[in-house]
């Protein structure tokens, strides 16, 4: 693997956020950071710009120059709806501080994926069982570096157990109020139509049928029955999606990659050779030879690197909103030439070196720019106050 990686990732570990909104279904599955309670010690007080809208949160830049990401975790999807946010549109924030994502993860964000059937009885079962979760999930990452693989093996099992009992809650609510989808609905959302792939008439036909004995198995609760139904349902499709999924030509491939990386022009026997690598790639992938996919695949990469044209460090620097002290800039861009030409040279491991030298000089200015985390109370939009609901 090409040291560049680290660039790719340097990048994408200061720019991205990644967060989802868990359903009663997920939530067993996921690992939830910190069962910490929101920091309560100070409201804050926020106006700035929307930069990004995600389904659960925003991320703004405040006036005070700080980025920030606010939850929309504590209100509804009705007043999300009402407030037509749109990026670039100013908005004040009132709320408090959280020490991470999992802080927004809170009972009463699982709760809106329950049905509003769920009898009393069976939401306090539920809550205690998510209390528990979120207190095994914590055990975890705090004792992550102290508890043996055979006691985080443990804590997972336990983990699964509580998630088994909570979705044998959920599940008859659920089904109760599952709405599917027509079986033509269902098909589009598969994509043949846009790659002018016709199922034949036959296959349509009993695939429908199969399709809605599987609601039928579904709605009953007998999901060994219902996925037997659907593997009858997938082995139909299969040759389907073999045509959907086909893999990318040389050409298609190449310009794929030129969307997101420049290269110097390659001769035209070059292009020759890549192109029956790039056959010998496929059918070695086809074959599972992986040994002879490593080799081939190390080799096509050689000979495109060849032509790639290096990113300057200007160019680099550009993926960041902030900017670095004159001095801190100097010597970054000295270190990034080093290692540009120790890459270059393959020279591993001090190419390692001086990219770790550059990543501590820059890693401060990262840390100082991450998104500070906000647990919204009130959002004021165009006048307009919104108040958390819980």
């Amino acid at each position: 693997m090409k040291n560049t990686i680290k660039k790719t990732w340097m990048i994408a570990s200061a720019l991205t956020i990644g967060m989802a909104v868990l359903t009663p279904l997920q939530a067993g599955a996921a690992s939830v950071e910190t069962n910490s309670s929101i920091n309560v010690q100070l409201e804050q007080k926020i106006t700035g710009t929307i930069k990004n809208i995600y389904d659960n949160g925003m991320k703004l830049k405040g006036k005070d120059g700080k980025n920030y990401f606010i939850s929309f975790h504590k209100f509804s999807d009705e007043q999300i709806e009402k407030m037509k946010l749109v990026e670039g549109q100013e908005v004040s924030i009132e709320g408090y501080t959280a020490e991470s994502f999992s802080d927004f993860f809170t009972f009463e964000v699982f709760k809106k994926g329950i049905p509003e059937e769920i009898t009393k009885e069976d939401l306090t079962k539920l809550e205690k069982l998510f209390n528990e979760m979120k207190h095994v999930q914590n055990e975890i990452k705090k004792g992550v570096e102290k508890l043996t693989d055979e006691e985080i093996e443990k804590k997972r099992e336990e983990l699964q157990k509580i998630h088994e009992e909570m979705h044998q809650i959920t599940k008859p609510y659920i089904l109760a109020n599952w709405q599917p989808q027509s079986f033509e609905e269902y098909m589009e959302d598969y994509g043949f139509n846009r790659k002018n792939i016709i199922i034949k008439e036959n296959d349509n036909v009993q695939l429908k049928a199969i399709y809605e004995e599987w609601i039928k198995l579904k709605k009953s609760g007998d999901e060994e029955k219902a996925n037997k139904k659907y593997e009858e349902f997938y082995k139909i499709l299969e040759p389907y999606f073999d045509a959907l999924n086909a893999p990318e030509t040389f050409e298609e491939f190449m310009d794929s990659l030129k969307k997101v990386t420049e290269f110097f022009d390659i001769p035209a026997e070059t292009l020759a050779k890549l192109k029956t690598l790039h056959g010998d790639l496929q059918k070695a992938l086809e074959e599972k030879n992986d040994e002879l996919y490593d080799k081939l695949h190390e080799e096509f990469n050689e000979l495109l690197n060849q032509f790639e044209k290096p990113q300057t460090f200007e160019e680099f620097m550009a993926n960041f909103e902030f900017k670095v002290s004159e001095a801190d800039s100097k010597k970054l861009k000295q270190l990034y030439e080093e290692y540009e030409a120790l890459d270059k040279k393959r020279e591993q491991e001090k190419s390692e070196e001086t990219w770790e030298a550059f990543y501590n000089i820059l890693a401060p200015y990262i840390k100082a720019n991450e998104e500070i985390l906000i647990s919204a109370s009130k959002i004021t939009i165009n006048g307009q106050d919104y108040l958390s609901q819980h």
